[in-house]
């Protein structure tokens, strides 16, 4: 795909959201038994050649495609990409009936703590949604919970954002179990990703 090489196997790129007004990332892992594709929008000044990239990627590689999902608003383009490659859908267990309405039949759910392609591990973040870790690039992937906040920071998404009776204090104390991870990328839907001194930022997050 035209995107983004973070680490190897791993990449991000941009589209542009209508709603958000905005461009929004997405992320590809190339891991040892699959490419994954987490929060896939196809970007819409680039469409023919995204699909085209991806095309060849996944005849070039021959690994069975998977699409996951942080939070299932983030569906975006997973309907047709799943059904382009007969991908299989994965989504977080309580988010089954909203991203079903928007996305198709899911083929796996799962809860954190079970075991994901590519090696890919979920942890709970706020409600339906989880962040994901690739434990191989040491990179965190997250859906809204988490924002770039510009100059290599991190932030919480507003309040506002989050389910009744889950405001930060709750988002902090689920986040908590990240904390031992030796994280050294974190990969935001929104804002700029931070490449460098990861750790460090996601530490002065939990503490805020």
């Amino acid at each position: 795909m035209d995107a983004r090489e973070i680490a190897p196997g791993l990449r991000r790129w941009t589209g542009w959201h209508e709603e958000w007004k905005a461009e929004v990332g997405s992320v590809a892992w190339q891991g040892a038994d699959a490419l994954c594709l987490i929060d896939p929008i196809v970007p819409s000044r680039a469409s023919e050649r995204f699909w085209s990239a991806l095309d060849q990627d996944v005849e070039r590689l021959a690994l069975p495609l998977h699409v996951l999902i942080t939070i299932y608003w983030h569906v975006r383009q997973a309907r047709e990409v799943v059904g382009r490659y007969n991908a299989r859908l994965w989504a977080h267990n309580p988010a089954k009936a909203p991203v079903e309405r928007r996305a198709g039949e899911i083929s796996d759910l799962f809860r954190p703590g079970d075991p994901l392609p590519g090696g890919i591990e979920a942890f709970q973040a706020r409600g339906s949604e989880v962040v994901f870790w690739i434990p191989e690039p040491r990179a965190l992937v997250t859906g809204d919970v988490i924002l770039g906040s510009g100059g290599g920071g991190l932030e919480l998404c507003p309040e506002s954002w989050s389910p009744k009776g889950g405001g930060h204090a709750r988002v902090r104390a689920n986040l908590g179990a990240l904390a031992e991870l030796p994280i050294e990328r974190v990969l935001v839907s929104h804002g700029e990703p931070v490449l460098e001194g990861a750790g460090t930022a996601f530490a002065r997050l939990l503490q805020a």
